[in-house]
């Protein structure tokens, strides 16, 4: 039967990598999936300024990858990958080298095929507090939560049009994905959890800003309609770290399709592990 591995939200720990290659080694999944935030923080600036800062990816993730394809041969899995609201786009173009060495494949704003299943996947995330608003999008409107930073202030790492900025949203972008395709057999690789459910819960109770309370949940609406709507067959989330803390549970259903979501507030590695035949018996490990 498939095995495949889901992770998120790494934030350039050589520790949890390093327990990820291993466990790849050891286990030979036949996929995995990185669902975004894979970067070290304190990439920005030197990000902008020139090439120092690419070596992360370059000469800790590439040498990685490269040696498990190395050491697995035929038994490499499919790498499929997104980047998430902390990675700064500049760096995009790294991750594509390692697309273009065959050691991944990377699924911003794309669909691919894989064994019986077709593989799409999502960066962006509705508007947070947050500066770097690479990843960032209005979500069905240009609705601000209190406290929220709009798309249109902030800053980039890789310069965007203000009427894209200003007019997208990540309602329309998945309109513009999927179309009418059958999602029957579709596994979706998003960075945002869907809004309203046990995956995109905040901290606090009440978090208040200005004296305004903030809602708890910080998932995406368009995403929660998609999936709703489209019914694919998984879902996979990160983005929210601290959400299975509060609602216990890091597996929903919506209809026939499964969410999980793979982000975790603490130190180790959270692992999923799933078939995709039966995406319900899906386990998740701290380690």
């Amino acid at each position: 039967m498939p095995f495949f591995y889901f992770v998120s939200d790494l934030h350039g720990s050589i520790e949890r990598y390093r327990k990820l290659f291993h466990l790849i080694l050891k286990e030979k999944p036949e996929a995995v999936f990185l669902g975004g935030d894979l970067l070290p923080a304190g990439l920005i600036p030197e990000s902008i300024q020139g090439d120092s800062s690419y070596d992360f990816v370059r000469n800790f993730l590439g040498a990685g990858f490269r040696e498990l394809k190395v050491q697995l041969g035929d038994k490499y899995p499919g790498v499929f990958v997104i980047m998430g609201n902390d990675d700064p786009r500049i760096q995009e173009v790294v991750i594509k080298e390692l697309e273009y060495q065959g050691l991944l494949v990377y699924l911003q704003f794309r669909s691919a095929q894989f064994q019986t299943y077709t593989l799409s996947g999502y960066c962006y995330v509705p508007p947070t507090p947050f500066l770097l608003k690479d990843w960032e999008r209005y979500d069905v409107s240009r609705y601000l939560e209190p406290g929220d930073i709009s798309p249109e202030e902030g800053f980039r790492s890789v310069a965007v049009s203000a009427s894209e900025i200003r007019h997208s949203t990540i309602k329309n972008d998945l309109q513009i994905l999927v179309g009418d395709d059958d999602l029957s057999r579709a596994i979706f690789l998003f960075h945002t959890p869907p809004y309203g459910t046990s995956l995109d819960i905040i901290n606090s109770p009440i978090r208040l800003f200005e004296g305004v309370a903030r809602d708890r949940h910080q998932g995406s609406i368009a995403v929660r309609d998609f999936i709703r709507e489209k019914q694919p067959l998984i879902t996979l989330h990160g983005h929210i770290h601290e959400s299975h803390r509060h609602s216990g549970r890091w597996l929903e259903m919506s209809g026939r399709t499964v969410m999980m979501s793979a982000a975790y507030d603490g130190p180790k590695l959270a692992l999923v592990r799933f078939d995709p035949e039966s995406p319900e018996k899906a386990t998740r490990d701290i380690i």
